[in-house]
């Protein structure tokens, strides 16, 4: 069994174009049928602000993998100097069920999160006359950090602006020299929001606050999931999510927008119909679309999988009785 730890993970490194690839060959498998996810359970206890939760899965076709992610999130950690987040994947062999590896690190996770950001950026790119993007994102933990990552290393050509909103402060000390010059550090969320055709909220917001109709033509992707008053979304009618049945619960912005503005499974599309089908087609150019990812442990696995063989090709990480 491979085990590899956050050390190794960083020496394996980021291949974004690939990782987003893998993200992609997920949602066709996904399409096909070839998957088994069930929903994720939260165990919560005492404090009812933190939870670890369990996302098991199957992935079939080229992929077939079987494995469980297991991610805490302790919102005080950080006050305490520790990580809100931890998480740690185990793949086991689809035939026989023995543990194969071990990946003890929160980078796969935020890897997967912005690979899959980065198969709707793609879809949306194509589907739309966007010639220059500005890109905007609120929160800059890992998650807002990896984002920009991402969207540089795949369209740094195509980045006019970026701009930033953290109400803890920004630090930009780290970023390329390449990229400085087109970052921005907003003194608000409106600032960022009203002036973004790619708009990331990575917040760990605990009420919501975006208040204001999106940009015309925009594309909002909702990762931290708790951003958005449901009537700041009322009349937007792309509505695109992961999986229903996942995203529409634990108070999500799409479980507001069911309760308190009708929303149903029939209004939504799913990833599966951007890539397949190449749904955004179905919507006018001025449209924004909304896409709110609950996050499927299938995207995990197939994240793993890739870190694993390269791990293996590597010759890094340690591998254990």
């Amino acid at each position: 069994m491979l085990y590899l730890n956050d050390r190794d993970i960083q020496s394996v490194g980021v291949d974004w174009p690939t990782l987003v690839e893998s993200i992609e060959t997920a949602v066709n498998i996904i399409d096909s049928g070839d998957y088994v996810q069930p929903v994720k359970p939260y165990l919560r206890y005492k404090n009812p602000r933190n939870r670890i939760i369990a996302m098991p899965a199957y992935l079939g076709g080229e992929v077939n993998a079987a494995g469980i992610k297991w991610i805490s999130s302790f919102p005080d950690n950080i006050q305490m100097g520790l990580p809100r987040a931890h998480s740690i994947i185990v793949l086991n062999d689809p035939s026989t069920g023995q543990p194969s590896a071990v990946l003890n690190s929160p980078l796969p996770s935020i890897v997967r999160t912005a690979s899959l950001s980065g198969v709707m950026i793609r879809y949306f790119m194509q589907a739309r006359s966007v010639e220059r993007i500005h890109l905007g994102i609120i929160g800059w933990g890992p998650i807002g950090q990896y984002h920009t990552q991402m969207v540089t290393a795949l369209y740094g050509d195509r980045i006019e602006r970026i701009r930033i909103f953290d109400i803890k402060g920004v630090d930009l000390s780290g970023i390329s020299s390449l990229y400085r010059d087109r970052m921005e550090v907003a003194e608000t969320w409106a600032d960022v929001y009203q002036h973004s055709n790619i708009f990331i909220t990575c917040t760990v917001s605990e009420h919501r606050y975006i208040d204001l109709y999106p940009e015309k033509g925009s594309l909002l992707l909702n990762v931290s999931l708790r951003d958005y008053k449901p009537e700041a979304l009322a009349s937007v009618k792309a509505i695109i999510v992961d999986d229903w049945d996942e995203v529409c619960r634990e108070n999500t912005d799409i479980e507001q927008l069911h309760l308190k503005q009708g929303l149903t499974r029939d209004g939504t599309q799913m990833i599966t119909d951007v890539v397949l089908r190449h749904s955004l087609a179905d919507f006018g150019e001025d449209e924004p679309i909304f896409f709110c990812p609950m996050g499927m442990a299938v995207f995990d696995i197939v994240t793993a999988v890739y870190y694993v063989n390269k791990a293996r090709e590597k010759g890094i990480g340690t591998e254990l009785e």
